[in-house]
């Protein structure tokens, strides 16, 4: 019996753990079908476009209560409201208050482009079990999963918060067919329906006018968690043209049979369905986004299987409420010291730290802070992995750009303003001591509550032609993409063999750095003879914020390099190319007021001193802000001193942060030997 207990309370609090049992999952029968051929929507020309591209910011990852997670947290608003946000209008999320409405919602300024994420896993389960008058509404799995009744089993377990709610509409075989009804057809219609839901919302607030105000993309969210480790892709297209469900980890139990059903569903059709996958928090990943896990494969397949990956997933998610996934200290043969990878971290904090991964090894468990930390669960190394892989295979897996985005549960993209930040999902965020952790860490565990270990998380950030569709995803998928930490940072990168070194003086600085070069998210072309380093070329327009919460100045642009070495070792170094760290700028802990001088802009040029034409690199630029307060410590300050959390004075919380932005790598790829 105790085993039973242990696996029960297990399939409990990690319901998406299924995928890690090995069991046979109760597919769609017969399986989604594919897309169909359409005429795509006409819209008119947009009346501002630019062919040296403009920055624009928006959401690519944004739950609403559609989602089995946030419905469990009582959010019920739908991907109309997410898209009514992100345009500036006003919503309202739960908790609902006496008056029968929720908390008041409205973004600081509205964003360009936005997609919604939700779920794929149990969408059909959470539709019918939520709207009154279906067949099981009234059962009481469905009773369960609403809260209205809890598990005998639960109970017995002592099991407790919204994990409990969903033994209502999962099983063994990934889907209760209590719930589903005969072949799971119930289940199938209701997702089917939830579906159109989802796809009628980005249609009805697509702007196709020629002022090209909003752009919404239509997307889900796959999400494997095999013991609670993080292995989730953002399945994002380019237009309305899509498959006929979402394809969840029940139907695809990999990330392999994911790509392969969107090749069967989406990109092999003829049908202009196009197609790109993101992966988020590879920080809590144990090593399995960024996974070698094909090198025991014949030499061709191993080649095929990079192939299918590099085809289709462009971009990773840099940063977003679980952490920050750039770099980390003390990693496995990481040579080269960073003083800022300490950012907005989620595992680690004021506890144990977790043992690193060796060589290869992968583990389990991220999201629980077990298993251990694989240098590939950061990006900055995955893509000197990438490179590494290239030169034996010849393809690289992780040549990806990187974009930001939030992951809200509450239907509200673009929701990253430090100072008003209002959590993360319904009732779990409901109030300043809820998201600063109640009574803060259990003294005999050290252990920091999640809450306070969150943070508002980030935007994407493209440079299009326009504010379209197809110019967004285009931008995307050839990575002149940028990731921010929540602040509207403009960053441009160039790199090119014919540069010139004064380049920030020009006043065509951007039409030259196409024209003679190349922007980010590209590989250098081959390196004329003569053997100069090339040239790169950074410049940063500090967001200005709005009149109640000014923006941030700049600090500093930076360069960072990868590259690899003999016996597995990887390298980073840290350039300054502009601005400077001794700038004087202070945060007032009592007030958050910020002081002292920093920058409006910020551009520099800069040529690689330790360049070797026959050695492969990497380099993307970062920016930093000056300093400022963390959300934490604004909501700390907000509260009287004798009604504060305990998170607001443990030292392992960090009291300032310097909001940044990443641009998307510029790899150099030395030529072949003849």
């Amino acid at each position: 019996m105790r085993w039973l207990i242990s696996f029960v309370a297990t399939l409990a609090l990690a319901a998406c753990d299924l995928a890690n049992l090995n069991l046979d999952h109760v597919r769609w029968d017969p399986p989604g079908a594919s897309a169909v051929s359409a005429e795509i929507r006409g819209r008119e020309a947009c009346a501002d476009r630019d062919p040296q591209k403009r920055a624009l910011f928006g959401d690519l990852h944004v739950h609403t209560g559609f989602s089995m997670d946030a419905r469990g947290r009582d959010v019920t608003n739908g991907p109309d409201d997410a898209y009514r946000y992100a345009r500036g209008e006003e919503i309202r999320v739960a908790p609902l208050g006496t008056d029968g409405l929720g908390r008041s919602f409205r973004i600081d300024r509205p964003l360009d482009f936005a997609a919604v994420t939700d779920h794929a896993e149990w969408l059909g389960e959470v539709a019918l079990c939520t709207t009154p008058g279906t067949e099981v509404y009234a059962t009481n799995d469905c009773r369960i999963f609403r809260g209205e009744e809890t598990s005998w089993l639960a109970w017995a377990l002592g099991l407790r918060g919204w994990s409990t709610k969903l033994m209502g509409i999962v099983s063994l075989s990934g889907r209760n067919t209590a719930v589903c009804g005969e072949n799971n057809e119930r289940c199938r219609i209701a997702m089917k329906s939830r579906w159109h839901e989802t796809r009628a919302a980005a249609e009805e607030f697509y702007d196709r006018s020629e002022a090209c105000r909003f752009t919404t993309l239509v997307a889900w969210e796959y999400s494997r968690s095999p013991s609670r480790t993080k292995i989730h892709r953002n399945v994002i297209f380019r237009n309305e043209i899509v498959p006929e469900l979402p394809i969840s980890w029940i139907d695809a139990e990999t990330e392999v049979q994911l790509w392969e059903e969107l090749h069967r569903t989406c990109l092999d059709t003829g049908t202009g369905c196009d197609v790109i996958t993101v992966p988020h928090n590879p920080n809590l990943s144990n090593g399995n986004v960024f996974t070698l896990d094909y090198k025991e494969l014949p030499l061709d397949e191993q080649r095929e299987r990079v192939a299918l990956r590099a085809g289709i997933e462009p971009l990773v998610e840099m940063m977003q409420i679980k952490g920050e996934s750039e770099c980390q200290a003390g990693l496995w043969k990481v040579l080269g010291a960073d003083e800022f990878c300490g950012f907005e971290k989620m595992r680690g904090i004021g506890e144990q730290a977790p043992d690193n991964c060796i060589g290869d090894e992968r583990a389990l468990g991220g999201m629980a802070n077990k298993g251990c930390v694989q240098r590939l669960d950061y990006v900055r190394y995955a893509v000197i992995e990438g490179m590494r892989e290239e030169a034996r295979l010849g393809i690289n897996p992780f040549q990806v750009g990187f974009i930001g985005s939030t992951d809200t549960h509450n239907a509200s993209p673009g929701v990253v303003t430090e100072r008003t930040f209002p959590g993360t999902s319904g009732t779990m965020g409901a109030t300043i001591k809820k998201r600063l952790g109640g009574t803060g860490a259990d003294a005999s565990s050290g252990v920091i509550p999640k809450g306070v270990r969150r943070n508002p998380g980030g935007l994407a950030g493209v440079w299009a032609e326009e504010n379209s569709r197809d110019a967004i995803f285009d931008a995307l998928q050839r990575r002149e993409a940028f990731a921010t930490s929540g602040p509207r940072i403009k960053p441009r990168l160039f790199a090119g063999w014919a540069l010139p070194d004064d380049l920030c003086a020009a006043s065509d600085m951007i039409a030259q750095g196409y024209a003679k070069g190349v922007a980010m998210g590209a590989t250098l072309p081959p390196a004329p003879a003569g053997g100069a380093a090339p040239t790169f070329v950074v410049s940063a327009l500090a967001d200005a914020g709005t009149s109640e919460d000014p923006g941030g100045l700049l600090q500093r642009l930076q360069i960072v390099k990868g590259w690899y070495g003999t016996d597995d070792e990887f390298h980073q170094r840290i350039f300054d190319i502009a601005g400077s760290a001794a700038g004087g700028a202070r945060v007032d802990l009592a007030t958050c007021a910020v002081s002292g001088p920093g920058h409006a802009e910020l551009c520099g040029s800069w040529r690689d001193p330790d360049f070797d034409p026959t050695r492969r690199a990497v380099y993307y630029a970062r920016i930093l802000e000056n300093p400022s307060c963390r959300w934490s410590t604004w909501q700390c300050v907000s509260l009287p001193t004798a009604e504060r959390p305990a998170a607001c004075t443990d030292p392992a919380i960090a009291k300032t942060i310097q909001e940044r932005a990443w641009t998307s790598p510029i790899w150099y790829t030395p030529p072949e030997p003849l």
